[in-house]
């Protein structure tokens, strides 16, 4: 582990290259991803507060949640996709969420897998559609895909307020041209999704989302390749779940370093338990550079602010005051 307070030499030379002042100004985030809501209304539940019946977009702004995260999929309704037959987390149902988001007043950040399937560190499957492409065509691809999706969004009214090329792609994405194993392909895979979004929204924040909470050696190996190779972002997206990212002191100290190391803002982009603690640590990331959070799935998932039967739990309760603290007090 690098000693605190000391910036690497070669990180330090490689932030010169990273100025993003050209993106809008990133503002704090209280997020939630709820990809899942389409799928859990399709199956018949209904989501209510104290008794009241809202759409679960309500109830999360109701309580302080600010931004919604979607997934998307590239072909997610194939017999190997996320969704067959169905084609949940696809464009459209993507297009419809986006509607909703902004209807709630809420904003937006999108989640691009570049796969028909999970993508995540232990699996990073290509798109079916891409199977036969060479490496040039595979870039393109990336590219055009980027761009399609972003069109899509931006023609109905609904643009992302913010973007992510690729899901915990620290190692790698598209495998296996994109493994963290050939890392001058992967770069160049990502600064084709970032291309796309920067030729549909040349002011949109672009996230790189890496799962290492906290692991700090790793974190500068895949920031400083990625950078190395002409990789420009706007923000470092951290997945922190304790069973594999390691402790809240851990998770503080990479957030830390990283944010004065890179220069860059930092928002843990997953997580699931430890709800005050986790947004305490990113939201007092110093020099203004701790952007927030988004909790990954709170409908369904470990420790839910809903029970089965879409009624709000206790845990709900954590974001009247996380808001209060952080978002309408001014926060750090």
């Amino acid at each position: 582990m690098a000693a605190q307070g000391r910036v690497r030499p070669t990180t330090a030379s490689l932030v010169a290259a990273t100025d993003t002042t050209h993106v809008r100004p990133i503002g704090k985030m209280l997020g939630a991803d709820i990809s899942f809501l389409p799928e859990l209304e399709d199956k018949g539940i209904k989501f209510s507060d104290k008794g009241v019946q809202k759409d679960a977009l309500q109830i999360l702004k109701d309580h302080g949640f600010n931004y919604i995260r979607l997934r998307i999929f590239n072909e997610p309704a194939r017999d190997s996709g996320y969704s067959p037959g169905r084609g949940f987390c696809d464009l459209s149902h993507t297009m419809q969420m986006a509607r909703r988001i902004r209807g709630a007043g809420m904003q937006f950040l999108l989640d691009f897998h570049y796969s028909d399937y999970w993508a995540d560190p232990g699996k990073q499957y290509k798109p079916e559609a891409w199977k036969g492409c060479n490496f040039s065509a595979l870039q393109d691809s990336v590219y055009a895909f980027t761009v399609r999706v972003l069109k899509a969004l931006k023609d109905q009214g609904t643009p992302p307020d913010m973007v992510q090329v690729g899901n915990e792609i620290n190692h790698g994405m598209i495998w296996p041209e994109g493994s963290i194993s050939s890392p001058d392909s992967l770069a160049a895979l990502v600064r084709a999704g970032i291309r796309g979004v920067r030729a549909e929204d040349a002011e949109c924040p672009v996230m790189l989302h890496i799962a290492l909470g906290g692991q700090n050696d790793e974190s500068h190996f895949f920031l400083d390749n990625m950078l190395r190779r002409g990789v420009q972002f706007d923000v470092v997206g951290l997945s922190y779940y304790p069973k594999w990212h390691g402790t809240l002191a851990d998770l503080s100290y990479n957030v830390n370093d990283l944010a004065r190391s890179y220069k860059k803002d930092i928002i843990i982009v997953e997580y699931t338990q430890l709800k005050k603690e986790v947004n305490e640590i990113a939201f007092s990331i110093p020099d203004g550079r701790g952007k927030g959070t988004c909790i990954w799935e709170p409908l369904n998932t470990w420790e839910r602010i809903f029970d089965e039967q879409g009624r709000s739990n206790e845990l709900l309760g954590v974001y009247d005051e996380v808001s209060k603290k952080y978002l309408k007090a001014g926060g750090h």
